[in-house]
């Protein structure tokens, strides 16, 4: 699910793209682009699971004022993957619960 052709912004066919890790499968991003949006044009809609009642969560706001699309990025918990974009070789992983940091 990712706009191609956009009467304004333009095509993204000469987009960069790089290369990243979601719950350790490999997938491509365009660069720049926000790490849900990835997700997204790649059909993963489930961000991370509620600590108390693990209940599935995804994006809500979109501009990051909740925390409802926090994920574990490179080993840090709670990441709003909504204003956060991808780089080369970032691994994503779905949040349970609060999370745990891992270095």
């Amino acid at each position: 699910m990712r706009v191609i052709e956009h009467p304004i912004l333009g095509s993204i066919k000469d987009a960069e793209y790089v290369n990243i890790t979601i719950d350790g499968k490999p997938f491509r991003a365009i660069k720049g682009e926000v790490i849900a949006a990835a997700l997204l044009a790649n059909g993963i809609k489930l961000h991370r699971y509620t600590a108390k009642h693990r209940q599935g969560r995804g994006i809500y706001c979109g501009i990051g004022q909740c925390t409802d699309c926090v994920m574990t990025v490179n080993g840090v918990p709670n990441v709003r993957t909504c204003i956060t974009p991808v780089e080369e070789g970032m691994a994503v992983q779905t949040q349970d619960g609060l999370g745990v940091m891992r270095v």
